[in-house]
C-alpha cells in the first residue's frame, strides 16, 4: 500500500493513547515465561510483540518469527536455557542477514547448543536447549544492547545465576538500564559494578502485576509533527516523568525545535512555542532510534544537524543510515553519512511528490511522515508501520482533521 500524504493545514491537535512500550513488553514476555506469576497490563500491539507471545506459546520445531529482531535475539538465548527443548529459530530474508554472532558466541561459551544453519553468524539457528550452570561470559558493550538484555533476562533461571563481563566502551545503556530495572522490580537482584554485571540466581518470586508504559519511541512521531507545525498541541498516554526508557530524551531534544512537554498525571502535553532555530548536534548513542525522526524534523525545519553514536543503525531492519540519506537527498538534502554519523546541511528548499522508500523498515514510514505538513509526499509499502506501531496511520490524521 503506497500512501499519499498532503496537509495545507499546520494545524495539529488532538489526543492519543499509545500501547505499551515494545522493548518493555518484550523483555517482560521472557521475564514471564520464565516466572508465570507475573500478569502484565498494557502490552504493546506490535507484531514485533505479537510475534514473540506467539512464539513463547508454540510447540512447534521451527519458530519463525519474520522480521521481528528484538524477538530473535531475545529466544535465541531463552530456547538455550530451556532445557529439553530444540527449535529452529528463523525469519524473514531480512532477517537471515542480521548478524547475531556475537550473541551466540557468547551463549556457547556458557555451554548452549547453538549451530548455523546457513551462513555462519546469522540466522536460521538450530538450538538444543541444555541446563547451563557456567556462571561467567565476555561480550563487547558497544553491540547491541539487545544481546547483553537477553543475556541479563535469563540469567536469573540458570542453576549458578550469572556474571557478564562488558568488554570496552559500552553504548545503548539505557536500555540495559531498563533490563536490570525490570529485573529490580520482580525481586532479583542486581549489580552493576564497572564492566561486570552480576545476576542472582532466583527459582521463585512474589506476585507480581506490571503496566507497561507507552512507547516514547511511538511519541517520536509527534513530537515531529507538532515541530513542524504552526499550532500544534497534541496529548499522549501513558507515560512516566521517570521512565525507564532511554528515548524520552525526547523531552530535551525538541525543545530545540520548539516544543515543550508537560507531564499531568500519566499524560503529556506537547505544545508548539517559537524558538530560534540554529543548527544541531548531538550524540544519539543512548537513543538511536531517534536519529531517523531527528533527521527529517531537522531537514523539514531547513536547519542543519550533526548526528553521532549511529553505528547500531547499520544493522537494523534495513542499514537505516543509507536509507535516510537515499529518501533525503531525492527530497533535495545535502547530506552525507559514516558508520556511525549523519551530517545535514540547512536547504531551504524541498522537492515535492517524491515517494519514499521505506525498505522494510516501520521508523522510515513514521520518520518521513510529518514531513507531509510541509510538501506533498507519498510513503511507499505505508502497511510496514505495524511492526512497532498498528494504529499509526489512525493516530496521525486523527490530530491533523
Amino acid at each position: 500500500m503506497n500512501k499519499p500524504l498532503q496537509y495545507f493545514s499546520k494545524n495539529v491537535k488532538g489526543n492519543i493513547a499509545i500501547s505499551g512500550s515494545k522493548s518493555e513488553s518484550n523483555r517482560l514476555l521472557i521475564l514471564q515465561k520464565i516466572f508465570s506469576n507475573i500478569q502484565l497490563r498494557n502490552l504493546s500491539n506490535s507484531d514485533d510483540t505479537k510475534h514473540l507471545q506467539e512464539a513463547l506459546t508454540s510447540n512447534n520445531d521451527v519458530i519463525n518469527i519474520g522480521h521481528a529482531g528484538t524477538a530473535m535475539r531475545f529466544l535465541t538465548a531463552y530456547f538455550s536455557a530451556k532445557n529439553g527443548r530444540e527449535v529452529v529459530l528463523t525469519g524473514s530474508d531480512r532477517m537471515k542477514n542480521r548478524p547475531v554472532k556475537i550473541l551466540v558466541e557468547a551463549l556457547r561459551s556458557i555451554g548452549a547448543d547453538i549451530q548455523y544453519m546457513d551462513k555462519e553468524g546469522f540466522p536460521p539457528l538450530k538450538i538444543k536447549g541444555k541446563k547451563i550452570t557456567k556462571n561467567k561470559v565476555k561480550i563487547n558493550g558497544n553491540v547491541s544492547s539487545q544481546y547483553i538484555s537477553a543475556l541479563l533476562l535469563i540469567s536469573p533461571s540458570l542453576e549458578n545465576g550469572l556474571e557478564i563481563e562488558l568488554k570496552g566502551k559500552v553504548t545503548s545503556v539505557p536500555y540495559i538500564k531498563m533490563t536490570l530495572a525490570l529485573l529490580d522490580q520482580l525481586g532479583i537482584e542486581t549489580q552493576w559494578n564497572g564492566n561486570i554485571i552480576q545476576i542472582e540466581q532466583k527459582s521463585n518470586i512474589a506476585n507480581n502485576s506490571i503496566t507497561v508504559e507507552s512507547d516514547w519511541s511511538s511519541a517520536s512521531y509527534f513530537y515531529s509533527l507538532v515541530a513542524l507545525s504552526e499550532n500544534g498541541k497534541v496529548t499522549l498516554s501513558s507515560y512516566k516523568n521517570n521512565s525507564l526508557q532511554g528515548d524520552n530524551s525526547l523531552v530535551d531534544i525538541y525543545k530545540h525545535f520548539g516544543v515543550k512537554t508537560t507531564f499531568t498525571g500519566d499524560t503529556i502535553t506537547l505544545v508548539k512555542q517559537n524558538v530560534n532555530l540554529v543548527p544541531l548536534s548531538l550524540n544519539l548513542v543512548n537513543s538511536p532510534d531517534l536519529a531517523q525522526t531527528v533527521a527529517v524534523t531537522c531537514f523539514g525545519l531547513g536547519i542543519a544537524c550533526d548526528l553521532t553514536g549511529l553505528h547500531t543503525l547499520k544493522i537494523k531492519e534495513t542499514d537505516r543510515l543509507i536509507a535516510l540519506k537515499n529518501e533525503l537527498e531525492k527530497l533535495g538534502a545535502d547530506i552525507e553519512v559514516s558508520n556511525d554519523s549523519l551530517h545535514l546541511k540547512s536547504t531551504n528548499k524541498i522537492n515535492n511528490n517524491i515517494a519514499i522508500e521505506t525498505y522494510e523498515d516501520h521508523r522510515m514510514a513514521m520518520a518521513f511522515a510529518p514531513l507531509s505538513l510541509v510538501v506533498p509526499i507519498t510513503i511507499n509499502d505505508a502497511e510496514v508501520v505495524t511492526k512497532s506501531y498498528p494504529n499509526f496511520w489512525e493516530d496521525f490524521e486523527s490530530v491533523l482533521k
